[in-house]
């Protein structure tokens, strides 16, 4: 009967265990349709709720890791520059660690077209962008 007992223990941890898994799968399908609709709408504080304490950027004239502050403030001063005009999704999948991304094509209303990509990821069990990249094309 004791055997019983641990085997249901097991059973349970294992299935709790799957669920968790299912649920951030499921969180970082949110960030990525979050993140692409506030690109679509050139809202940077939308898109910085979702940052890290650190995030990497690559944009025209900025490239590095910043602070969620700064990393707001680039993103803003660089919609304020472009403008959304259009944000389509182009490609969605997972890198050889299993963290989503997304590749789009963002036109700004000033006429300049950006190959976007952003890469989603878990650190310590919450789901942040870790990546955002407009490059000119």
């Amino acid at each position: 009967m004791k055997n019983f007992g641990l085997i249901f223990l097991i059973f349970t941890l294992v299935i709790l265990s799957g669920g968790n898994s299912a649920y951030s799968q499921k969180k970082s399908a949110e960030v990525a349709k979050d993140v692409s609709t506030a690109i679509r709408n050139g809202n940077a504080r939308e898109i910085a709720k979702y940052f890290g304490s650190n995030v990497d950027l690559n944009f025209p004239g900025n490239e590095g890791t910043f602070s969620r502050n700064q990393a707001e403030l680039i993103l803003r001063n660089f919609f304020q520059r472009n403008a959304p005009a259009s944000f389509s999704v182009q490609h969605e999948g997972a890198s050889r660690d299993g963290s989503p991304y997304v590749i789009g094509n963002y036109r700004s209303k000033n006429g300049d077209t950006y190959r976007v990509y952003f890469l989603i990821k878990n650190i310590s069990g919450n789901t942040v962008l870790h990546l955002l990249q407009f490059e000119k094309q």
